[in-house]
């Protein structure tokens, strides 16, 4: 029986080892592995410096197009929505587009990926944006269709209508009559 012997790669390992203890020490990050996550992460660092983006909490960037009624509704998770939308990469590829299909989506709002289900939460009814999704919240890692791993998703986004999910009690604060 032959031994296997890996001292070859023991000098590799502890130059690595002290390599990345270093950077630590230096308190700098560790490399990023995907250049992916390295790229969607300086596109949403530019971006946010665009006039009109605003980021939310979550770094979920918008910018409103066209603003809906004053006083519309806001969908909840478990409400049903019309959305007209265009889905691109940064580069401009189109992915998907209800306007191409020539029929508005129709879907509750938890159904979708987390970055829908938050950014229609803060639209309004008639509202139209241009949404930028982080990775995070979009499909991660997973490809989907020509989506690549760890890309940043942009929509055009139009909330066309929303119905409240039956059974949903109405607000405390609504009037009773």
């Amino acid at each position: 029986m032959r031994v296997m012997r890996y001292e070859w790669a023991r000098p590799l390992a502890v130059i690595g080892m002290v390599a990345m203890l270093a950077a630590c020490n230096r308190g700098e990050d560790a490399p990023v592995v995907d250049p992916a996550i390295a790229e969607a992460a300086a596109f949403m660092a530019d971006n946010a410096k665009e006039q009109g983006i605003q980021t939310l909490p979550s770094g979920i960037q918008y910018k409103v197009l066209k603003s809906g009624p004053a006083g519309g509704e806001s969908p909840d998770t478990n409400d049903l929505v019309s959305v007209h939308y265009e889905g691109t990469l940064t580069d401009g590829t189109v992915f998907d587009s209800s306007y191409q299909k020539g029929a508005p989506a129709v879907f509750v709002v938890n159904e979708v990926v987390p970055g829908w289900t938050e950014i229609l939460q803060n639209m309004k009814v008639g509202d139209q944006w241009l949404v930028y999704v982080p990775p995070a919240l979009g499909y991660q890692d997973r490809q989907s269709g020509q989506i690549p791993p760890n890309s940043v998703l942009v929509f055009r986004m139009e909330l066309l209508d929303m119905s409240a999910a039956p059974g949903v009690a109405p607000p405390r604060d609504a009037a009773m009559g």
